[in-house]
């Protein structure tokens, strides 16, 4: 709920969904939920807006878990509320994601630092941008490519949280646990390139230069 500019952080990624063909945006909502909910309402540019509220902060791979029953069987693309792109544009990768008839497909960043990717995740690649390996927080990237949030996901995802295991520091289950899982289960995955300006925010630097992104 942090201000970036004119607007808040968490409508970085509505403003996204929104440009999405869409019938629904899901906002999994735990600490400050009451001020999410009286801010943004029903409805957000023309969508509906679904709250669900996530009673014990267990992680991303468990928001997503809780998020199963209401989207009733349908695929899915995740955005994080802690990430900002300017002019981000998927629409395409979706098209692609089906027509490829993939299992997930994960948004990626080319950055000139590397050091910036263990603040996120990376990936290994095989053939024909085939994701073989992701790394939550890698103590030492092997390439500049800096995995993201936003992720396009088939709905069979959820029989891989089951498998997913525990992370060994966080005492949850991450993200790139949960994609290597359907990877490992011989699911095809791949990535696509974000050519939008991105910033992870997690620290006051990161604001700073998430206003200077924008």
């Amino acid at each position: 709920m942090l201000k970036i500019k004119n607007k808040r952080l968490i409508e970085y990624s509505l403003d996204n969904a929104s440009n999405l063909n869409i019938n629904e945006i899901l906002i999994v909502v735990g600490y400050k939920s009451q001020e999410i909910i009286q801010t943004y309402g029903y409805f957000f540019k023309g969508k509906k807006i679904r709250y669900i509220k996530q009673i014990t902060q267990k992680g991303l791979v468990n928001a997503i878990e809780i998020s199963k029953k209401y989207l009733k069987g349908e695929d899915f693309v995740l955005f994080l509320g802690d990430e900002v792109f300017s002019n981000l544009k998927i629409n395409s990768n979706i098209k692609n994601f089906y027509k490829k008839k993939l299992f997930v497909s994960c948004g990626v960043v080319n950055v000139k630092i590397v050091n910036q990717i263990k603040k996120t995740y990376s990936i290994i690649l095989g053939k024909n941008k085939k994701i073989i390996r992701l790394i939550e927080k890698p103590r030492k990237p092997l390439n500049n490519l800096m995995g993201t949030g936003v992720c396009i996901f088939n709905n069979k995802i959820f029989d891989k949280i089951y498998y997913t295991p525990i992370h060994y520091l966080r005492k949850e289950k991450e993200l790139p646990d949960l994609i290597q899982t359907a990877i490992d289960d011989g699911e095809e995955v791949e990535y696509f390139t974000i050519k939008s300006p991105y910033v992870n925010v997690n620290t006051s630097n990161d604001i700073k230069y998430a206003k200077g992104l924008i």
